[in-house]
C-alpha cells in the first residue's frame, strides 16, 4: 500500500448538501426554508420562542430561594491538614490559623472564614483555630490529643 492508494471506507464521508442550486437538486429556490417569514431569513435564532405560546421555562413552577447575604466558607478536610503537616508546609507545634492555612497554600482564600471537616485521619497533635468545624472534626482532633477552637459566634442577624 502506498500513500496515494489511501481511501476512506465506503460511506465514511458524505458530500454536504448545496442548497439553493436549482430545482433539480431537490433543495433549490427557497433551500428548504419555506416561504418568507423570520425563519427564512439569514442570521435569525429564536431560542425558547414558541410562536406566542407561553414558553416552557415560563410554564414551569419556580422553586427555591437563594439567600442574598449567605455566608460562604472555604472548606478544608482534616486529612489534607495532616498531609501538609507531614510535608512540612504547616507547623504542627504552632497554632494553625486561617492565615497559616492560606500561607501554606492549602486554602486559596478565606471567604467568610474557614470550616474544617472530618474527612481523613489525624495522627499529629494539632492546635487549630478556625471559624467553624463539624462535630466529627472536633472529636477527631481531640482524640488525637489536639484542640480545635471555632470562632463562629451564633448568627445574631
Amino acid at each position: 500500500m502506498k500513500l496515494n492508494e489511501l481511501r476512506d471506507n465506503p460511506g465514511a464521508t458524505k458530500k454536504r448538501m448545496r442548497v439553493g442550486r436549482g430545482p433539480g437538486s431537490g433543495k433549490g429556490k427557497t433551500a428548504g426554508r419555506g416561504i418568507k417569514g423570520q425563519k427564512s431569513r439569514s442570521g435569525v435564532a429564536i431560542n425558547a420562542y414558541e410562536g406566542g405560546q407561553m414558553p416552557l421555562y415560563q410554564r414551569l413552577p419556580k422553586r427555591g430561594f437563594n439567600k442574598p447575604n449567605r455566608k460562604s466558607f472555604a472548606v478544608v478536610n482534616l486529612g489534607l491538614i495532616e498531609k501538609f503537616v507531614e510535608a512540612g508546609k504547616l507547623d504542627a507545634k504552632a497554632e494553625i490559623t486561617e492565615d497559616a492555612l492560606v500561607a501554606s497554600g492549602l486554602v486559596r482564600r478565606k471567604l467568610d472564614g474557614v470550616r474544617v471537616l472530618a474527612k481523613g485521619d489525624v495522627t499529629s497533635k494539632l492546635n487549630i483555630s478556625v471559624t467553624g468545624a463539624s462535630k466529627a472534626a472536633v472529636a477527631a482532633v481531640e482524640k488525637a490529643g489536639g484542640s480545635l477552637k471555632t470562632s463562629a459566634a451564633p448568627a445574631a442577624e
